[in-house]
C-alpha cells in the first residue's frame, strides 16, 4: 500500500506497512527514485518513507535551504510519519550529510543509521587523509557544481548534467538540474546561513556504513571508519562498486541492511 503526504511543500511517499519506520534521504544529483531497489526489498518488512531533497525537485521552483531550515523540514517529516516510535534513517550523499546532523540533533528519534558513502567528510582529519590529487578532485567537481548553481539556468544545468554522467551518476537526466546543487554553493560560499552549524560526526546509536572501493577517493578518513567498526553494534561494509552501491550491487546491499536490522 503506498500513501502520499506533503509536509512543508515535500510530496513524501509511504510504502509497507511494517512496524518499523525507515526514512530514506537521497543525495546529488538524485531524487527519491534511487532508492527504488531498496523499497521494493524492505516494504515487506518496513514502512519505507522517501522524499525528493528540499531544492532537488526540479518541478518546483528553484531555492536553496539553510541548515537550520532542512532540519527543521527533517524534523516535521519524521514526527508526521513516525509521531510515537524512532525511526532508521538509511542516507547516502548530501542526505547522508543532513541525516546525519539531524540524527545527532535529535537522538531520542532514530533507533539505527545506515549511512552510505559518506562519512566524516568535511572535518579536518578527513581533508588530512587526502593526498593532493584527491583535494584537487574534491575541490574541482564541487566547484564546478557550486558555480553551476550560481548560473542557474540552461547553462547550469547542462553543466550538472556534464558532472553527474562524467561521474556515472545512475539518475535520468531528465531530472538533474543546477537547482539541486545550492549545498556546494553554500559550503563554498557560507551563503544562506552556511553550514558552520555541522557537528563532527558521532553517531548517536548503533551504525551500518557502506562505503564503494572503486572512486578515485573516499569520503571519509580510515581513522573514523576505524573507529566506527569497533563500536558495539556498528559495522562497516566496504562494496566494490562506486559511490552508489545500493544502486551498483542492490541484492546483496538490500540483504545486508536486512541482517544488520534484524540483530538486537
Amino acid at each position: 500500500m503506498q500513501t502520499n503526504k506533503v509536509i512543508d511543500g515535500i510530496d513524501v511517499i509511504i510504502e509497507g506497512e511494517g512496524e518499523r519506520t525507515m526514512v530514506m534521504v537521497h543525495g546529488w544529483p538524485d531524487t527519491y527514485r534511487v532508492w527504488d531497489s531498496q523499497v521494493a526489498s524492505f516494504k515487506a518488512h518496513y514502512r519505507c518513507v522517501r522524499f525528493t531533497l528540499p531544492g532537488f525537485d526540479s518541478s518546483k521552483p528553484r531555492r536553496a535551504y539553510g541548515l537550520e531550515e532542512m532540519m527543521g523540514i527533517f524534523a516535521n517529516i519524521v514526527n508526521a510519519v513516525s509521531p510515537n516510535d524512532k525511526v532508521i534513517m538509511l542516507m547516502h550523499d548530501w542526505g547522508a550529510a543532513f541525516g546525519y546532523q539531524f540524527c545527532m540533533r535529535y537522538p531520542h528519534r532514530v533507533e539505527r543509521m545506515v549511512g552510505v558513502d559518506i562519512g566524516d567528510a568535511g572535518s579536518p582529519q578527513y581533508f588530512q587523509s587526502l593526498n593532493w590529487k584527491a583535494k584537487l578532485g574534491v575541490a574541482a567537481y564541487q566547484l564546478t557544481l557550486a558555480l553551476a548553481w550560481k548560473l542557474g539556468g540552461g547553462l547550469g544545468t547542462r553543466m550538472t548534467r556534464a558532472m553527474a554522467k562524467l561521474l556515472q551518476a545512475p539518475s535520468q537526466a531528465e531530472f538533474i538540474t543546477a537547482n539541486m546543487n545550492f549545498p556546494y554553493y553554500i559550503y563554498w560560499t557560507g551563503a544562506h546561513g552556511s553550514y558552520r552549524g555541522m557537528r563532527p560526526l558521532d553517531p548517536p546509536c548503533p551504525m551500518l556504513f557502506f562505503y564503494g572501493r572503486k572512486k578515485p577517493f573516499m569520503f571519509h578518513s580510515p581513522q573514523w571508519v576505524q573507529a566506527l567498526g569497533e563500536r558495539s553494534g556498528s559495522k562497516v561494509l566496504p562494496f566494490d562498486t562506486d559511490h552508489w552501491p545500493m544502486v551498483r550491487q542492490p541484492q546483496a546491499f538490500n540483504l545486508a541492511v536486512l541482517q544488520w536490522l534484524a540483530q538486537p
